[in-house]
């Protein structure tokens, strides 16, 4: 499989919020969580996020063709955050996510320490993340009846 990432640009924005509605849209319906799912956040809060400096965005390529994207956060002190990931549904389960997620700690060597959230209710986006080596912080976030959020981090040894 031939799976990339592109460095994004401004010019990119438009169809990296597109793919995000997209690939959201599913977990959107399912939880009708508002206030805190990327398929409800408008244009401007991809491009406010673009423009902060400690921010990098990327599109996941798979030959040559955009199929989802990865918004990377440097948080400082060899610390970075993912937030979101996402593939646009009809590439999900294919091993897309795990080989993205190799890439970035490639170009991100000086990492020590990764950190993201996902949807509890979600067993195979939890399966994935302690899979690749993410362990529960125990940080919970009750954000519906339905829906909690659980905090992932994943410690990189040199």
């Amino acid at each position: 499989m031939n799976i990339k990432l592109k460095k994004a640009n401004y010019d990119d924005l438009e169809l990296i919020y597109k793919m995000q509605i997209e690939a959201f849209t599913p977990l959107f319906k399912k939880y009708k969580d508002d206030d805190t799912s990327p398929a409800n956040e408008p244009l401007e809060r991809i491009i406010q996020r673009f423009s902060q400096p400690f921010t990098d965005y990327y599109l996941i390529m798979k030959d040559n063709q955009p199929i989802g994207g990865i918004r990377i956060i440097c948080r400082g002190n060899q610390r970075y955050r993912v937030s979101p990931i996402f593939v646009l549904p009809q590439y999900q389960g294919r091993g897309i996510a795990q080989r993205v997620f190799n890439i970035i700690e490639a170009i991100y060597v000086d990492a020590q320490l990764w950190e993201l959230d996902t949807i509890l209710e979600e067993e195979g986006h939890c399966y994935l993340y302690e899979k690749i080596g993410y362990i529960k912080t125990g940080k919970l976030e009750k954000i519906t009846d339905m829906m909690t959020i659980v905090y992932y981090e994943k410690v990189i040894s040199k």
